[in-house]
């Protein structure tokens, strides 16, 4: 959900007016949960609310916005009754929050960008309208606080009421009203980022699927290959190019939790990728790109090599095989998807295991990969994606 930090960022840089769209609350059947954002400038739209007449009607009110240069940097808020106003079969209600951005949000941004880049928790409160609207935000950490909202007693205000959120809460965005002499509404803003950082081994067919895959998610991929010549003229923002002699030596500077995929043009470089990465313990996911026999020989080698049982079981192998009713087709967009869903799947089970206590209850059904084992997978009783 954080995925519009980066997008506004570019935009702000760029010199682009944009605004920011937040579903600030949800009240029944409603398309996307609350905190869910989407950025829109004259000539771009990145991110969705939900699609439908209620993003349609979002984007007309943002660029109408945009079209008067007039129009202050600020935050409003547009209630919609789905069913009602916009005769969507949802029939609940959407509370928008239209934020309209220019130079000066650079210093907030720049924060929250660094908060995404270490994964760490903020609030970002903004004034919603009323007596005290201006352009100004307030960000805060657990320990640390950044920018104001023009008044020292509506910052201590925000900040008492953010930073428990902060402690036990869910990420999401919400409309509060603060005491005082007039009347003040914020729109507090949680996020919890989880970096999703991708490496990709290997720049043949399946690599190049991949990456246009993962280009549509909130994934920071290192797309790493020997072979310069191979890699396509254009990629995702998202993507950084890597061209390595030696390849597998940039395990050593994959980050904490990274989701390693290994899927070169070379069995030798794959089995130097893989076994590098065994010698850490800090990633979430290793999947290999390969047949059963594939997997056994690499396995043999391994345990020559010192491997245990327990670490060859988290490696995922063959990739894209762990649904319980996998895609086995071996086309390689098909694989691209099949990996990509893997990977959302993994993500999703280790935010359903570090989110707070009181909200674990509620998401347990929806994990899908045990997040405190390892990500054991059984070679089907055919060969899986071939390499």
């Amino acid at each position: 959900m954080s995925a519009w930090i980066g997008t506004l960022s570019r935009s702000v840089a760029s010199g682009c007016r944009a605004v920011l769209v937040t579903v600030a609350h949800t009240s029944g059947s409603a398309p996307r949960d609350a905190g869910t954002s989407m950025v829109i400038t004259g000539d771009a739209i990145e991110g969705t609310i939900g699609g439908g007449h209620l993003e349609y009607e979002a984007i007309r009110i943002a660029r109408d916005a945009l079209g008067h240069a007039a129009t202050p940097a600020t935050t409003w808020i547009v209630r919609f009754p789905l069913a009602a106003r916009l005769g969507q079969c949802c029939g609940g209600v959407a509370t928008l929050a239209f934020t309209t951005t220019d130079a000066g949000a650079r210093v907030w941004l720049e924060r929250a960008a660094t908060c995404v880049r270490t994964s760490t928790p903020f609030a970002l409160v903004a004034h919603a309208g009323g007596a005290h609207d201006t352009s100004s935000r307030l960000l805060v950490t657990s320990d640390d606080v950044h920018g104001s909202l023009a008044d020292p007693v509506l910052d201590s205000a925000a900040i008492a009421f953010a930073r428990p959120r902060l402690v036990d809460g869910e990420p999401g965005a919400s409309l509060q009203n603060m005491p005082g002499p007039d009347a003040t509404t914020f729109l507090v803003h949680i996020v919890r980022p989880d970096a999703f950082p991708v490496l990709v081994f290997g720049n043949g067919h399946v690599g190049r699927a991949l990456v246009r895959v993962l280009g549509v998610l909130p994934a920071q991929v290192r797309w790493i290959d020997a072979r310069a010549g191979d890699f396509p003229a254009a990629v995702p923002d998202n993507v950084e190019i890597v061209v390595a002699d030696a390849p597998e030596d940039e395990i050593a500077n994959a980050p904490a939790g990274a989701y390693i995929t290994v899927m070169s043009h070379s069995h030798a470089l794959d089995f130097a990728v893989v076994d590098a990465a065994l010698a850490r313990t800090d990633w979430r996911y290793l999947g290999l790109i390969g047949s059963r026999a594939k997997r056994a020989q690499f396995e043999r080698r391994l345990v020559q090599r010192g491997a245990t049982a327990e670490q060859l079981a988290r490696v995922v192998c063959p990739i894209g095989m762990a649904a319980s009713n996998p895609i086995r087709s071996k086309e390689p967009g098909a694989i691209a998807v099949a990996i990509a869903a893997e990977l959302l799947a993994v993500r999703d089970a280790y935010a359903a295991d570090t989110m707070p206590l009181s909200d674990k209850s509620r998401r347990r059904a929806m994990r899908t990969v045990p997040a405190s084992a390892p990500v054991a997978i059984v070679p089907p009783s055919r060969n899986g994606h071939h390499s």
